[in-house]
């Protein structure tokens, strides 16, 4: 490429990257993984698209449009040396995507694009805490990868700003409208910087992704590779008819059985579940991808296919248009799909970047019409078969049977991986728990919790620092009642050890736990109008004990002044709870 950014004449032999004017060091990072040759959607666009221009790729899932965008997008933002001008919140670089999964495949592919130009990125989606991506922005990030709800939440919030956007990309724009993000897709195109360059890449141009091309991309360049009705020529495609739904699961667990990898569709979440754990207790270890998954289990699931941990994916359509996995040599519509871009967007899962793949529609009598309308309008022509588990397609199908594997060894290798807890929290509050711990004294004997009470010593040291640890303190030691309290100010009233003889003749107590013989507690001793002694449960100890109280025979009043006329209590005094759990105990 010249270097005012023309495209050159003749392009049908510059098939590598740096032909097509990519910079060296993106070239190399993609060629270590093995991308040495540009396949036909890149050697389109990426001509234009480095020169700067805005430009509408159109192509079939699978033909290679991350890359065609990703390297523009790094190489224009290097150019404009974007490190140099980086901010907390204010990227230069914007992808917005409709899924979760699919942003996460995007930043895997220019993640390591951006690293060797200097640059970084971050992937922004909701159903996480948005902690993490708060703290990268706030870092300062060139390129971020976003799915637009969680985006203009953190707008909203003030957390960054589209202005300094240099470079946007719409991708999947056709499946952004299908899942109603447009106007939300609409306020956040309004917020960048209308000099930009704008890229959008979409299988089709339906659902109002026309009016999006027309009201944000100037004087683009259109470039199509393939059209939107036509089946992937690598693909080969089977429709399998089944007697009833016995057959039809028989039918499954065979087809699941093979030594590749597979991706089941299912139309509902449940169904994909269910359908998971079928497999998985017939020997096909198998894992399910849906939308009520977290984002921690979806990552998770999602990395087992990948790593080859599992060969069977269950999804539901959430996944056909966010699972890049190589080598998926058959994809399984279980349910068929209601509209034939849906069935493309799923056929996508195989035959990716040029290889081969298989693609079986599983389908009952009663479904046949709406099964024939939907290759219509996919443009397959495919015969319609009569099959069995044991038939001979299907054995074809399946090709090299693989292992099976014991539930229980699946089920052992899940709880390995499983986090066994005992980490640290870097937190700001654990970390002052923990300061706090380390300063505190270790807990004493003889108290409930550490604290002088009953019971046996807890984890919570000793405090003596609050005024509620003073009064208890005080409750305890062998203190005189005031003049309002029962008696006279210099006797008595303690519950806790055998105490000297008080004004009532009480010559002592029980050891605290124990029962007092002489007063148990439904004894109904006698008591006056002067006072008495009554079989007393301590709400300190919760011990009996033959507690007295006074009722003004000295002079004094009872507490609060009503003693003199208070009649005694009939029966054993309430106890508290904790003195109830110690009676339970015994």
């Amino acid at each position: 490429m010249s270097a005012l950014g023309h495209r050159p004449k003749d392009m049908k032999f510059m098939t590598t990257f740096a032909a097509l004017g990519t910079p060296k060091p993106i070239a190399e990072s993609l060629a270590a993984d093995g991308i040495e040759e540009a396949f036909p959607i890149q050697v389109k666009t990426l001509p234009d698209t480095l020169a700067g221009r805005d430009v509408l790729g159109r192509g079939r899932t699978g033909s290679g449009k991350t890359i065609a965008f990703a390297i523009p997008l790094v190489a224009r933002l290097a150019e404009r040396e974007a490190k140099h001008f980086r901010k907390p919140g204010r990227p230069m670089g914007l992808v917005l995507a409709p899924t979760r999964e699919l942003a996460t495949q995007i930043n895997a592919t220019i993640e390591p694009l951006a690293k060797a130009m200097g640059l970084n990125t971050t992937v922004i989606y909701g159903g996480i805490s948005q902690a993490r991506q708060e703290k990268a922005l706030r870092a300062g990030v060139d390129i971020v990868i976003a799915c637009p709800g969680r985006l203009e939440d953190l707008i909203r919030q003030r957390i960054l700003t589209l202005e300094a956007v240099e470079v946007t990309v719409l991708d999947e724009a056709d499946h952004m409208a299908d899942l109603g993000f447009l106007p939300v897709v609409k306020k956040l195109m309004d917020m960048t910087p209308t000099q930009g360059q704008r890229l959008l890449f979409s299988a089709t141009l339906d659902n109002g992704v026309d009016k999006l091309v027309n009201r944000y991309l100037s004087n683009p360049l259109t470039h199509s590779v393939d059209d939107p009705q036509a089946a992937v020529t690598t693909m080969e495609h089977h429709v399998l008819v089944v007697n009833d739904q016995t057959v039809k699961k028989q039918l499954i667990v065979e087809l699941a059985s093979g030594a590749g990898r597979r991706v089941l569709f299912m139309r509902t979440k449940h169904h994909a579940r269910k359908l998971a754990k079928t497999l998985t207790d017939a020997g096909i270890p198998a894992v399910d991808l849906h939308g009520n998954l977290s984002q921690n289990a979806r990552d998770r699931n999602l990395a087992e296919f990948s790593n080859g941990d599992v060969r069977v994916l269950v999804a539901t359509d959430v996944a056909a248009r966010g699972v890049h996995v190589d080598d998926v040599e058959l994809v399984i519509h279980v349910d068929p799909p209601t509209e034939h871009k849906a069935y493309l967007h799923r056929s996508g899962r195989t035959a990716r970047a040029g290889s081969d793949g298989t693609v079986v529609t599983l389908t009952l009598p009663e479904q046949q019409s709406d099964v024939k309308k939907l290759m219509k309008a996919a443009g397959v022509d495919v015969s319609f078969e009569r099959v069995t588990a044991n038939s001979p397609l299907v054995s074809k199908l399946v090709g090299d049977i693989a292992d099976k594997v014991d539930p229980r060894t699946r089920a052992a290798l899940l709880a390995a991986k499983a986090p066994q807890g005992g980490g640290t929290s870097t937190g700001a509050n654990a970390q002052r728990k923990r300061a706090r711990r380390s300063t505190q004294a270790a807990p004493t004997a003889g108290g409930r919790g550490g604290r002088n009470g009953r019971g046996k010593v807890g984890a919570e040291p000793v405090r003596t620092d609050t005024n509620r640890a003073d009064r208890r303190a005080a409750m305890n030691d062998d203190v005189a009642r005031s003049p309002r309290g029962r008696g006279k100010a210099g006797a008595t009233h303690r519950n806790d050890v055998p105490g000297s003889q008080g004004q009532n003749g009480r010559s002592g107590r029980p050891a605290t736990g124990q029962r007092s013989a002489s007063a148990p507690r439904t004894a109904s001793t006698t008591s006056t109008r002067t006072g008495g002694n009554k079989a007393v449960w301590s709400s300190a100890t919760g011990a009996t004990s033959g507690g007295s109280y006074g009722a003004g025979a000295s002079g004094n009043s009872g507490r609060g002044g009503s003693g003199a006329g208070r009649p005694a209590r009939s029966g054993p005094r309430r106890a508290s709870a904790p003195a109830s759990n110690e009676r339970r105990g015994r």
